[in-house]
């Protein structure tokens, strides 16, 4: 399998990444990448030391992959799916959203289907089935960028004109040319491969922008516009300790006249299978179930936060507090009960395919943008002012003429002063910095508007036997009774 050093130097191959106006020569040494480059590449060690609980045994070469690559066939492949994955997820604490298990997870549903690709060209549903296979066997990285720019959201892509959304400029005999942006390519100016394609409804005229296809990050006019990186600048990892080392950063990916082979191409100008890609093949629930056992370790992290601090502080005995910390584990409970709820009720597909149970995996979905704040403002609570009150940096503790001071009154009875103030930093940074604000943000819009994953959770719960209920109840009495 790949090593973690393999991955860095694969890093090297002249991608053009911008940030603060200037591209960047290396992202393995650069500010804004460097800390969670040497993060992934940890994780790749980590899968590389672990395979017996992160790896399968690839079909096609016999040697082990990634776990999150597999294709499940029974419940069982189910279970031990979303335990490597949920393994996997706590190397960063569930802060990495969009790591390789996520788009390796849709690809794997892409590739359990090649028929729906198929359908326009026979070569496209080939083309996902090799594709799937490289990234597996290659033990690559593919990121997304799925949704159009907030340009005018009153008009559709082809409405919004001068090639703003990114689409097919010029079709040729050995591939097609893509021009326009697309966003939010999270995590691209980190990996291997982005996947370009488009989850929101299209319409007539559109077709264009009705694409599904994968370009090398390093590819000739691809350029990524990357946000500020959280972890520049930071004074240390002590002081910003998730910052510094899990910021996948986010970008708008532009497609400067980008060519693309027919080999990678999935889907051609036809809307109703850019659509069919998500909701016809498995792509879309084994995405998501990912999505959901990375969430349910980022939601264990907070509750073991807060109790921590409850501890440390010493106000966990206090019946008020207590109730906050039973809060959170409600919450986190009910996440957590629907992974397993939609893997103990698995569906078996036509084609045997085995995937979660789509009633209680959208049921999460659907909650997800309201639970993930209410988790963070409980751990807020329980904080309170100690999040604010604690030194600048570490420097504090390194200089003689401050470090008395420091100690003396920043302490708890249960923790020395560095290790209070080093929970109470840990703290900060997932509930008050510019880092934890985006996490924030990002959860609650992970899968879109709050309306798109309610409208989820409404199109995959089946309601005919809530009705049934209803009805023998209605049968059951008249006027007469």
């Amino acid at each position: 399998m790949r090593t973690g050093s393999q991955y860095l130097e694969s890093l090297k191959d002249g991608r053009e990444v911008v940030i603060d106006g200037k591209v960047v020569k290396d992202v393995t040494t650069h500010p804004a990448f460097e800390g969670v480059t040497r993060t992934v590449a940890g994780l790749y060690d980590h899968v590389n030391a672990h395979p017996e609980d992160l790896t399968f045994t690839s079909p096609k070469t016999g040697q082990p992959v990634a776990l999150w690559h597999q294709i499940p066939r029974s419940r069982q492949d189910l279970v031990r799916r979303r335990k490597g994955i949920a393994k996997f997820t706590e190397l960063s604490y569930g802060m990495i959203g969009r790591g390789p298990d996520c788009m390796g997870s849709f690809f794997a549903g892409f590739a359990s289907s090649p028929e729906i690709f198929a359908k326009d060209n026979p070569e496209f549903g080939e083309n996902v089935v090799r594709f799937h296979e490289k990234i597996r066997d290659e033990h690559l990285w593919c990121t997304v960028a799925i949704i159009p720019p907030q340009v005018d959201r009153s008009k559709t892509a082809h409405e919004i004109g001068d090639h703003i959304v990114a689409g097919v400029f010029e079709e040729r005999d050995d591939g097609i040319v893509i021009r326009g942006a697309q966003m939010l390519a999270t995590g691209s100016a980190i990996s291997d491969y982005l996947h370009l394609s488009c989850v929101v409804p299209l319409r007539q005229g559109d077709e264009k922008h009705a694409i599904s296809l994968a370009v090398p990050i390093g590819a000739p006019g691809l350029r990524l516009y990357s946000r500020r990186g959280y972890g520049a600048g930071q004074p240390s990892t002590f002081d910003y300790p998730l910052s510094t080392r899990f910021d996948e950063t986010d970008s708008l990916a532009v497609f400067h006249d980008v060519f693309v082979p027919w080999e990678d191409v999935f889907v051609f100008k036809n809307i109703q299978t850019t659509l069919d890609q998500w909701h016809e093949t498995a792509a879309h629930v084994l995405g998501n179930n990912q999505a959901q056992i990375r969430l349910v370790t980022k939601t264990k992290f907070l509750v073991g936060l807060g109790r921590k601090i409850a501890e440390t502080n010493a106000i966990d005995k206090i019946p008020s507090v207590q109730w906050h910390l039973g809060e959170l584990a409600s919450w986190a409970s009910l996440i957590e009960g629907m992974v397993l709820a939609s893997e103990a009720e698995a569906v078996t597909k036509p084609n045997g395919v085995v995937i979660p149970h789509p009633r209680f995996l959208y049921g999460a979905i659907g909650l997800q943008y309201q639970l993930y704040p209410k988790i963070i403002s409980l751990v807020r609570e329980l904080a309170g002012g100690g999040v604010i009150q604690v030194p600048s940096s570490v420097h504090e503790y390194k200089n003689p003429d401050t470090a008395g001071d420091i100690k003396r009154y920043i302490k708890s009875p249960k923790l020395k002063s560095e290790e209070k103030v080093k929970l109470f930093k840990l703290a900060w940074d997932i509930i008050g910095s510019e880092f934890a604000g985006r996490h924030t943000q990002y959860e609650m819009f992970y899968i879109g508007a709050p309306f798109v994953s309610k409208s989820y959770a409404y199109r995959k719960y089946d309601f005919s036997d809530c009705v049934d209920l209803v009805h023998r109840c209605l049968e059951g009495y008249d006027m007469e009774s």
